[in-house]
C-alpha cells in the first residue's frame, strides 16, 4: 500500500483526476491529501469558524468524489477552489456567517507563473475596468472608493450618507459580479 501511495504522489493532477473519474479511490485520497489544508486556509480567511470550514471543505470533498463520473474537470485545484468559494459564497447568502471582506483583485489576480494563469495583472486591470463602466454609478462608485481609494466601509456609508449594511451589500453583490465577469472571460479565453 505504501508503495501505491508513493506512485499516486509523483503523479501530476490530470493523472489522478483521470483515475479518480474511473473509480479510483486512492487516486482521490491524494487529491484530498495534496489541497484539503490549501482550501482549508482558503475557507478560513473567510469565515473565520473553524467549525463551518471543516464542514464546508469535506463536502466539498464529498461532493467530488460522488458526482466524479459526472464531472469534466480540467485543472482540479481551480475546480476545488471555486467549489469552496461558491459554497462560502452559499453560506453568506443563507446569512450564516458574515463575510470578512477582502480585496477582489488579490484573489483574481495570479502570477504568470502559475499554470491555471490566463491573465496577467495589467490584462485584468483593463478587464475591471470595463466591468467597471457597466455596473451601476453608485455601485461602481462604492467599488472605487473601497479597493482603489482604499477607504472603509464606515468611510464610504459617511461619505455618501448610506448604512454600513447598504455598502458591505453592495461591496459584495460588487465582488460576485466582478468574479462571475472575469470567470466568463476567463472562459471564453481558454476556448480560443
Amino acid at each position: 500500500m505504501l508503495l501505491k501511495h508513493v506512485t499516486y504522489n509523483s503523479w501530476n493532477d490530470a493523472q489522478l483526476v483521470a483515475s479518480m473519474t474511473a473509480g479510483d479511490k486512492a487516486a482521490f485520497d491524494e487529491i484530498y491529501e495534496r489541497y484539503w489544508n490549501k482550501l482549508y486556509n482558503e475557507s478560513y480567511k473567510r469565515l473565520r469558524s473553524i467549525e463551518q470550514v471543516e464542514e464546508l471543505v469535506q463536502s466539498v470533498f464529498v461532493d467530488l468524489w460522488s458526482k466524479k463520473e459526472r464531472k469534466n474537470i480540467v485543472n482540479i485545484y481551480a475546480y476545488l477552489i471555486t467549489a469552496v468559494r461558491y459554497q462560502v459564497f452559499i453560506l453568506y447568502k443563507k446569512g450564516q456567517t458574515l463575510p470578512q471582506f477582502e480585496e477582489p483583485l488579490d484573489d483574481m489576480v495570479h502570477s504568470c507563473s502559475e499554470a491555471d494563469s490566463l491573465l496577467n495583472e495589467k490584462e485584468i486591470r483593463n478587464y475591471i475596468a470595463v466591468w467597471l463602466a457597466m455596473q451601476p454609478e453608485k455601485r461602481g462608485e462604492i467599488f472605487r472608493m473601497k479597493f482603489m481609494e482604499e477607504m472603509t466601509t464606515r468611510e464610504i456609508s459617511e461619505k455618501l450618507g448610506l448604512s454600513q449594511k447598504t455598502v458591505q451589500n453592495q461591496i459584495l453583490t460588487s465582488h460576485a459580479s466582478l468574479k462571475q465577469f472575469l470567470e466568463r472571460l476567463m472562459v471564453m479565453m481558454s476556448v480560443m
